[in-house]
């Protein structure tokens, strides 16, 4: 009985030594993922080359796929006549890989006929290293507006561009959310004005803060001056909550460096929305060593009637949410400048009242509002993978604490059957000579066999 207790011990033990020695490797393997931590929960789709042929995306899902130089790829969606509709594609090629001013993403929403019920595109520009790029389209519930009926509808995701460009596969990650729509009475008309001053930047200590590498991956950020490090080649991707009737403000800059050189567009930041449709880009910043900023121009406050505006820039802020901040480097640094870090400063305005002017949704509005969770968020600095790493050393702990617990426990089993067998010996080979028991011993067992005093 002895022997089985303990060879069951060994192997808990064992099994909880590996399980946790595990968990950190697990860790550092998602660490070292490729340059753009695609969702882990985005399913495997294939776009048709027809719409006959589409997939049905599935509203709140995320998806993976690939699109070549002249790509077309279809798919399904199920819309009813209520509900505003969002589809969005984040195309992420290979770094180093050549693309030009004219490499575009477009995302077209179209109905059974064929006629498009929105479309957006994203293009490199001037900025023509490879980074990632994303766009979307909408189904907007509006008086006389395209595509209100309640049917069958497609996205149709295409890519074109330069005939020198890398004949490389984008890998693409695809969203597609719906927005409730408002009870009657709801406003239907774009605002006339807005504040359209930049306010003094902020006074507060600059906080340290690593960006993401991803929409999903996006690190929260809140008001107030953030620094970091952005290595040539690298894009990072930051997330800011900003509610109803309040302004972002956003400003870039990056640090000098020892060097002679001249990079051209070498720094570029974009603002998305939380559908991540394209809202605006900012100014390209050129390089030469010395310190460089760029800003977004002022944008209006977040406002359902936003949505009603022709202006890219307006529509786009038109729900409450967290909305991204993408910021890339070109690799072209390195080479006048080295491949080591440059410093990164973003310094972010967030004005206005929180939930001001919120519309009444006929539904729950999900992910287009700001919750206390997600100032929480933004004031800690988390993202989901950073959760999920959470969640990973909480198990790391709880395997350790758990492999302490197991040792303990083994080496008090074997301590309780080797003071059995001992008890038992001592009984078979009956009292010595003078044996008695004292003050405190166990007369069934010999001295120093049980647990010191001071347990």
């Amino acid at each position: 009985m002895g022997q089985r207790g303990r060879g069951r011990v060994a192997p808990a033990v064992a099994a909880a030594l590996c399980a946790v020695a595990a968990l950190p490797a697990q860790a550092r393997a998602a660490d070292e993922a490729g340059s753009y931590t695609f969702d882990p929960s985005a399913e495997r789709v294939e776009g048709a080359a027809s719409n006959t042929d589409a997939r049905r995306l599935r509203a709140g899902g995320t998806y993976r796929d690939a699109i070549g130089p002249g790509g077309r790829l279809f798919y399904r969606l199920e819309l009813d006549a209520k509900s505003h509709a969002y589809v969005s594609a984040t195309a992420v090629p290979r770094p180093g890989t050549k693309v030009s001013f004219d490499d575009e993403l477009k995302v077209t929403l179209q109905d059974r006929d064929g006629d498009a019920c929105g479309y957006d595109t994203a293009r490199f520009g001037s900025a023509r290293f490879a980074r990632p790029l994303g766009t979307y389209a909408h189904r907007t519930i509006e008086k006389d507006g395209p595509c209100q009926e309640r049917d069958s509808y497609y996205a149709l995701i295409e890519r074109s561009g330069a005939a020198g460009s890398s004949s490389d596969p984008w890998e693409l990650e695809i969203r597609h959310v719906t927005e409730p729509g408002v009870r009657p009475g709801g406003p239907t008309e774009a605002p006339e004005d807005w504040p359209s001053g930049p306010p003094a930047p902020p006074v507060t200590q600059a906080r340290e803060r690593r960006g993401g590498t991803s929409f999903h991956g996006a690190t929260g950020l809140e008001q107030g001056e953030w620094r970091d490090r952005i290595r040539p080649g690298e894009t990072l991707f930051y997330k800011v909550p900003v509610d109803w009737g309040q302004q972002l403000f956003a400003r870039a800059d990056v640090g000098s460096t020892a060097g002679d050189g001249y990079v051209a567009h070498a720094l570029t930041m974009a603002l998305y929305n939380p559908a991540r449709g394209l809202v605006d880009r900012a100014n390209d910043v050129s390089y030469s060593g010395r310190q460089k900023s760029t800003a977004l121009d002022p944008l209006p406050p977040v406002a359902y009637e936003n949505r009603f505006d022709s202006s890219d820039s307006v529509n786009g802020m038109r729900f409450a949410g967290w909305y991204y901040l993408k910021v890339s480097l070109s690799p072209e640094v390195a080479r006048d400048f080295g491949p080591q870090a440059l410093g990164l400063s973003l310094r972010l305005n967030v004005e206005g009242g929180e939930g001001e002017g919120a519309p009444a949704y006929a539904g729950a509005p999900g992910e287009f509002q700001v919750t206390d969770e997600d100032r929480g968020a933004a004031e800690q600095g988390r993202s989901r993978p950073v959760a999920a790493r959470g969640d990973t050393m909480r198990l790391v702990a709880a395997g350790g604490i758990g492999a302490g617990t197991v040792l303990v426990l083994g080496l008090g089993a074997w301590t309780f059957v080797a003071r059995r067998r001992a008890a038992a010996w001592a009984r078979a080979a009956g009292p010595g000579p003078g044996a008695g028991a004292g003050p405190g011993q166990d007369s069934g067992a010999p001295t120093g066999y049980g647990p010191p005093a001071s347990w």
